[in-house]
Parts: structure tokens; sequence; C-alpha cells
């Protein structure tokens, strides 16, 4: 039941009614100081951490930790004593255990703020949709890579006034970047910046098809391998109408930056 919690000595689980608490410690291990990297089992004293864990039968569980706080062995150090963490586990800061947080990362990764908040209730790890975005913003993007075929396509944040543009690789489907606006500038700068790029795909009413005359010599072997290469546009808007279903579930609620960071990791 509690096998996520092996790194831990438990010492006792209680029933509490609506909830289970686990009371645990910390192995008497030696652990590596966070500033010198030196091993040291010296205790300078005990501190309680109350950090939450994945439910058990619909209730939500809470870990009541002791760990301990160490003396660095290295005199030279401004920082005599540290606290230790379980990595993996338990990390700096945080109420959560890792696959706890894990789980919850992967709900608002799919419903963002107000439904992941809902859907977590029923779930016994109620977080509020301020925590739910907090979440969200939290996970790592996805390295950007360059395309050997770029599609381009837009969507309006606020009809007739607002617009952003996604990237895609046509070949794969996989989303490449979001930008704000759909001035034929804002696809030079990205094109200027990151190099490599050897086909484009777009519709021919975008404003972007305008940066074609302004002297890029990318542009120019765009033009060609369009009228001779077999790619088209077709990929990029599939994947341009799975965009505005997410602009729509936030629609009024999220900032560019938060819509962005949710589209990309999709």
């Amino acid at each position: 039941m509690f096998a996520g919690l092996s790194a831990l000595v438990i010492e006792g689980v209680e029933d509490e009614g609506d909830r289970i608490r686990v009371r645990a410690r910390t192995r008497d291990e030696p652990v590596p100081c966070p500033a010198c990297g030196a091993l040291t089992g010296r205790v300078h004293g005990y501190a309680g951490r109350m950090v939450r864990d994945v439910p058990v039968d619909g209730r939500p569980v809470v870990v009541s930790l002791q760990v301990r706080r160490l003396v660095c062995p290295a005199w030279e150090y401004p920082r005599r004593t540290f606290r230790e963490q379980v990595p993996g586990l338990i990390e700096r800061y945080q109420r959560r255990t890792g696959r706890l947080a894990g789980q919850l990362s992967a709900v608002v990764k799919k419903l963002a703020g107000r439904a992941g908040a809902r859907l977590s209730a029923p779930l016994a790890i109620g977080i509020s949709r301020s925590t739910a975005l907090r979440l969200l913003m939290r996970l790592p993007l996805p390295p950007l890579r360059i395309p050997r075929v770029l599609g381009v396509d837009d969507f309006a944040l606020k009809r007739r006034h607002r617009y952003a543009t996604i990237l895609i690789d046509a070949e794969t489907g996989e989303r490449i970047d979001v930008l704000p606006g759909r001035g034929a500038e804002v696809l030079e700068t990205w094109l200027r910046s990151h190099p490599g790029v050897e086909i484009v795909c777009r519709d021919a009413d975008l404003p972007h098809l305008h940066s074609f005359a302004n002297g890029l010599e990318l542009d120019r072997d765009a033009v060609n391998a369009a009228l001779t290469l077999p790619h088209h546009n077709g990929r990029t808007e599939g994947v341009n109408t799975r965009t505005k279903r997410i602009m729509r579930q936030m629609h009024g609620r999220a900032g560019f930056d938060l819509l962005r960071h949710r589209i990309l990791l999709q």
C-alpha cells in the first residue's frame, strides 16, 4: 500500500476517519551536504514536515515525517547545518510527495485550472484553481527542435483583435512553438533565430506570406520546394483545430504564456 514510501522508515499508520496519517522518519544513513558534497551522518537536531501522498481507499493520506538536520563536516563553508531531503520522494519546499505531484501534473496538463481543480476533489487530492495553474506552469516544456518541414497557421485569441501563430513539424504533427501575433515579422524573427528549416507550409491568405517579399533567401527555397515537393499544410490545420479547442477551454482566463505552455505540453 505504501510501497512508494520505501525510502522512509514507517513507524505507524493511523485511521483518522476522513484521512489516513502515516508517521515516518528518514533512515539513519549518511547523506551528502548540498554545499560541499561530503557525506555526513552527524545529527544537529530534528524537524517535522507534513506532506500529502496519493490517496488510499478514497481518502487523502498525510505523512508526518521527521527529518534530520545534519552538520556539514567541511568547516571552510559558511553553511554549517542543513536539513536532509529525500530525492524523488520529497523535495525542498514541497508539500506533496513526488508521486502525488506527478498525478496532479497529469491532470492539470490535460484540464488546466478550473476543470483540473473540479476533477481533483472526487479523486481525494483536492487543489484550488490557482494551485492547478502553478503546477501547470511548473511543468518543463519539451526541448525546441528545428523541423525540416515547418507548418505555419494562426488562430484568434480575440477575434479581429489579437492573434497567435502556431508552428508545427509538418511531417510528424509535433508542436514546435507558439508565437504572439501573426504578422510577417513574427515568422521572420523566428526563422532568423532558428536556422535549419528547409520547407515552409502555410496558407496562401496568411499575413506570413508577405515575408517572402522581405528578402529572406530561405523563403525563395521554400517557394521552389512548395512547387516541387509533396508537402502541404493539412497536418498543420488538424493540429491547429485541436489548438483552438484548448484555447476555448481557457477562454478569458489564460494569458498568452499560460496558453502557450499548455499547447506545447500536449
